[in-house]
């Protein structure tokens, strides 16, 4: 089946079908630096990559966007603009379109805001469409909120819309937890052309949530680039330690120097007020799913320490740290220190700390359930693209074209690409 990829981000959409067996022959994206990551992901080769690394990122940024780095993929920067005179013919059309309007975390402007407003251009360009040239499969997804926006009139309103270009429409609420460990309820519709295709694609299920974050959550060592330091007892000092290869949930050793003690991996929202509760919790348990990545909210994991300071701060050693020096901030997210460390190692039997290079403390909190110190930090950009299905390999190829800002947000913007697999698959 080919397809074509409409408000397409970094491609979340284009590696689950491809996975599925699928072929992408279009996209469609907004958003300059998504677009970048797209391209680096998806279309350049291995000698554009080359020559792209001899230049510094932005240069890297603006030059990817020219024509020639697609290789053939059709493309529209503008849903706005784009004509189905213009359009290749494809079997499918995929189509996350901007969700802020419709979740509950905004203003909820439903089909009347200027983002999510956006779907109608789907439907425009389909009413554009001869009908031998309709897609037989269309595949839409947004936030749950979608579904009670309007008291359910901007729902209908697509379902209609659907019905009247002559689309019978079925739809669920996936949750991507079924596949990856993270909380992330999302309504997928799956439109069927009439006369074409009569098969069901839903129900999807995944495995029930059984999911290991050990891929998925740490990773440190000389990829990285950072270093375990724990305290000296005897000399209330910094000391290296052996570098754990990978952080992992309870059900795993720590390391290979004590393969008999385990490790907490705590989900965190908003690293820097573990103790605030505000829309809910901040803290999970040990071994539940992260929460649902979005492109605003910070993530994170609070980790066992055993040993630290009486007032619960890791000592600093030498590298980066997450600042938490103003925990009891009184905005919504708190405040983190420009210098975020991209990973925090562990060890069961002393105080964790990570390099840094000055007296910036790693801020733990008591746990008496755990009877020890929750160290805290955000979670890096790879972990976040894990967390959506992504393969490292993918995700360094997006890391080569932007910051960790555009990362995050692109990760939470993006669909799980376990989840959209999983429906090529079924079509």
């Amino acid at each position: 089946m080919k397809f074509i990829d409409f408000f397409s981000g970094v491609g979340g959409f284009t590696r689950g079908l491809e996975l599925a067996g699928h072929e992408c022959i279009g996209h469609c994206e907004f958003d300059k630096f998504a677009e970048a990551s797209y391209r680096s992901i998806h279309t350049i080769t291995e000698e554009q990559r080359a020559r792209l690394g001899e230049l510094d990122k932005k240069k890297r940024q603006k030059e990817i966007l020219n024509s020639e780095y697609l290789n053939g993929e059709w493309y529209a920067n503008d849903v706005r603009t784009v004509r189905a005179t213009n359009m290749p013919i494809a079997d499918c059309w995929t189509f996350g379109a901007p969700c802020q309007d419709f979740s509950i975390a905004g203003r909820r402007a439903g089909l009347d805001g200027e983002r999510s407003s956006l779907v109608r251009e789907i439907f425009r360009i389909l009413e554009e469409t001869e009908e031998k040239n309709k897609p037989t499969w269309l595949i839409y997804e947004n936030v749950k909120g979608m579904l009670s926006s309007n008291r359910g009139l901007d729902f209908l309103s697509i379902l209609s819309e659907m019905d009247r270009l002559g689309y019978d429409a079925e739809w669920q609420i996936v949750n991507s937890r079924w596949f990856v460990p993270q909380n992330r309820e999302r309504v997928y519709v799956v439109g069927h052309y009439r006369g074409r295709s009569r098969c069901s694609i839903f129900p999807v299920k995944g495995n029930g949530g059984k999911n290991s974050t050990r891929q998925l959550i740490g990773g440190v060592g000389a990829k990285t680039g950072l270093y375990a330091f724990g305290i000296d007892k005897t000399s209330n000092k910094p000391q290296e330690l052996q570098i754990s290869n990978c952080l992992m949930t309870k059900d795993y050793g720590v390391s290979k120097r004590r393969s008999e003690d385990t490790a907490i991996a705590i989900p965190v929202l908003t690293p820097a007020r573990a103790e605030k509760k505000q829309n809910g919790r901040r803290c999970k348990e040990a071994g539940e799913e992260m929460f649902t990545l979005t492109a605003q909210d910070q993530h994170g994991i609070a980790i066992k320490v055993r040993e630290a300071t009486k007032r619960g701060y890791a000592i600093a050693g030498v590298g980066d740290s997450i600042n938490l020096s103003v925990p009891s901030s009184k905005t919504r997210r708190g405040r983190v220190g420009e210098n975020i460390a991209n990973t925090l190692d562990t060890s069961c039997n002393q105080g964790v700390v990570t390099p840094t290079n000055d007296t910036k403390g790693i801020w733990a909190v008591w746990s008496e359930k755990y009877n020890c110190y929750l160290a805290i930090r955000k979670l890096t950009p790879k972990e976040c693209f894990r967390l959506q299905g992504w393969a490292d390999d993918y995700f360094e190829r997006a890391e080569f074209m932007n910051s960790s800002n555009q990362l995050y947000k692109q990760a939470g913007n993006g669909v799980t690409v376990n989840v959209v697999q999983a429906i090529g698959e079924k079509i």
